[in-house]
């Protein structure tokens, strides 16, 4: 019998899927890593801001320098921007299950 014949139209057929779902352990885990690097990074990017003075006293006339540390604008939007990396490799890997 020929395999694309008109009377298998409509008709069921024989292979079922195995898992309907999309996203596997695998990718869940991944999601997680990248969530939590999201996070990470907005956490190291917290801090004092300009016009606090070290004992933790709002004075508009002391500027701290701290705001620019490489915590805060190179490592801390680094982690962001990874973390979102992750998020997009996550939801697009291929489950082989």
């Amino acid at each position: 019998m020929n395999k694309y014949s008109a009377d298998q139209i409509g008709k069921p057929t024989e292979t079922a899927e195995k898992n309907a779902f999309y996203f596997g352990n695998k990718n869940f885990k991944l999601m997680l890593i990248g969530l939590g690097l999201i996070l990470l990074g907005f956490v190291l990017m917290m801090g004092a801001d300009a016009n606090t003075t070290p004992d933790g006293k709002f004075d508009p006339n002391y500027w701290n320098e701290e705001i620019f540390s490489f915590r805060r604008i190179r490592l801390a939007p680094m982690l962001v921007i990874a973390g979102f990396v992750v998020q997009v490799f996550a939801i697009l890997k291929r489950n082989k299950d």
